[in-house]
């Protein structure tokens, strides 16, 4: 039955004739023709008619989003509101906010996972509730965890022979907590071997490219590492072993390799580096990044030797979310065993009822994200996960040749010697008038967000721009690509010098987020600590 009702006078009471019965004051299979007035009107609970309550507001009631007070009122920025708003309104205000922003499956930019099955959202919506730490609760869950680093263990052909040397490993929010936590393991090894020795342990080292992502400058200044850089080329993308391994010494605590380096997408090669430490004799250990490579090559390439294979490697970390398929953010790290995971970095704590050993920089998180990568896991499984790769390596090499035929020059590896990814710069022989930011710049106009930036420390004046190739671009949306790509060389070869720059700035201004964005606080602008603050260099997005 619908109700028409009338729209009660300010300080009125409600009445029978104004509003329907509540069906919380009908008994059931009773009459209602002997109810009262003050029946009706009477509070559920005692005492609740001397709480004073404030009439509802015009509109608070209403059937449009935009017909309502919410609509033509500015959104909060930094006050919290003092009244509360319509869960529909609320929704749906932020949802146009965040129009604004670009379309995930167009950002060419990042590496992280923008597609996922709708069973797989299903149950990691399901888990949002969840507590991840919580094991006394949620066991099956800690269960899960448990699986998933043990799978990745043995795809990385981590030594399970006995029961001393079985593989450690933990679930984290992404590479950088699992970086951190690896690093933090050397660091943690070396000093306790250098006080066992009765020498010095207060100037710790860490070897790795220039090329490394920023987390590995935060991980070595958070915890008071000196970084040994081992600087790329114009010609050289990835790590020197030779180089890397003349610059161990005695406060070395470990040299980081990465399998799939941001930039170009080379995998570094930790076989020399691990070889050439046996050679000399050398029990420096190595920590293998492989953020970004650690699902692809063990499928596109197994028999690429990068991993425990090697003596010399004793941790490597992984993303889950990103060529693991799952929505950020989740990554994992492993130890080759507990000798390489000090016991002093491990608590022991009773957590609601459950005793636990944490190795962790946080503390509460979802269950969502593990359990995303354990649906992936076995949905996949080995044979899913190679279809998938493999695709996405065709579809790479697929644009790299496209780019070539336009006149780029192609900075990555094809084949499967390296992660799906397209990194190409403009050819100085043909002497553009424009850059490659430009060319980023025109792209956005089509809604594509196809990153530039500069090389790494002594290679700084390289100018490169990358797309990465995920599960959801496909053969179609690559064709797509291209066209536009060509779209943007000529629409630029064809305006003068002056238009082009007075372009890029008004684009840099008005169409990016770099220009709308706020840069931080003055204070900690054209710092000197950094790669970035020292050479200039511009972080890869991951």
């Amino acid at each position: 039955m619908v109700h028409l009702t009338s729209v009660p006078k300010v300080g009125s009471s409600p009445s029978l004739d104004s509003y329907p019965i509540p069906k919380s004051k009908i008994i059931w299979g009773q009459s209602t023709k002997n109810l009262q007035d003050s029946d009706v009107a009477a509070p559920l609970v005692k005492g609740l008619e001397k709480v004073k309550l404030e009439e509802p507001g015009e509109d608070e009631i209403t059937s449009s989003v935009y017909g309502s007070r919410f609509a033509g009122q500015e959104m909060p920025n930094h006050n919290m509101p003092a009244g509360e708003m319509p869960k529909d309104i609320a929704y749906r205000l932020i949802k146009d906010h965040l129009s604004l922003d670009g379309n995930p499956v167009l950002n060419l930019a990042s590496f992280v996972t923008t597609y996922m099955e709708e069973e797989a959202e299903k149950l990691m919506a399901e888990a949002l509730p969840k507590n991840f730490i919580d094991y006394e609760e949620y066991p099956q869950t800690a269960d899960i965890q448990n699986r998933c680093v043990s799978m990745i263990a043995r795809l990385y052909n981590a030594p399970t022979s006995g029961d001393e040397d079985t593989p450690m490993g933990t679930s984290t929010v992404g590479s950088s907590e699992a970086i951190m936590l690896a690093t933090l393991a050397m660091k943690r090894r070396w000093q306790q071997k250098r006080k066992t020795a009765g020498k010095d342990f207060s100037k710790p080292n860490i070897i790795m490219s220039s090329a490394v992502q920023v987390c590995w400058e935060k991980a070595a200044r958070y915890f008071e590492i000196e970084e040994k850089y081992v600087n790329v080329t114009e010609d050289r993308y990835v790590i020197d072993p030779e180089q890397a391994v003349d610059l161990v010494d005695e406060n070395t605590i470990g040299i980081c390799t990465i399998l799939g380096v941001t930039y170009t997408g080379h995998y570094e090669d930790t076989k020399a580096i691990s070889d050439l430490l046996i050679e000399r004799g050398l029990d420096t250990v190595i920590h293998v990044d492989a953020a970004s490579g650690g699902f692809v090559a063990p499928f596109v390439d197994p028999e690429l030797v990068w991993d425990f294979r090697l003596p010399n490697v004793v941790s490597i970390n992984v993303s889950g979310h990103k060529y693991g398929l799952v929505y950020p953010g989740v990554g994992w790290v492993v130890w080759r065993s507990p000798e390489f995971l000090p016991q002093d970095l491990v608590f022991n704590i009773n957590y609601l009822g459950a005793d636990q050993a944490s190795f962790t920089l946080n503390f509460s998180k979802g269950a969502s994200q593990v359990l995303g990568q354990y649906y992936q896991f076995i949905r996949l499984g080995k044979a899913g996960y190679k279809s998938i790769m493999l695709n996405l390596t065709r579809t790479s090499d697929y644009l790299s040749a496209c780019l070539e035929q336009l006149g780029f020059i192609i900075m990555s590896e094809t084949g499967g010697r390296g992660l799906p990814l397209v990194a190409f710069r403009l050819d100085p022989a043909h002497k553009h008038h424009f850059d490659e930011f430009a060319v980023a710049h025109q792209l956005r106009e089509r809604g594509w967000v196809v990153p530039a930036y500069t090389m790494a420390a002594d290679a700084t004046h390289l100018k490169l721009m990358r797309v990465v190739v995920r599960e959801d671009f496909s053969r179609a949306r690559c064709d797509a690509l291209v066209a536009d790509m060509k779209l943007a060389v000529d629409t630029l070869t064809k305006m003068d010098v002056g238009t082009v720059e007075k372009h890029q700035e008004h684009v840099k201004k008005n169409v990016t987020a770099s220009g709308k964005a706020n840069k931080g606080h003055n204070k900690y602008r054209k710092e000197k600590h950094s790669q970035q603050g020292k050479t200039g260099k511009t972080h890869a997005v991951c």
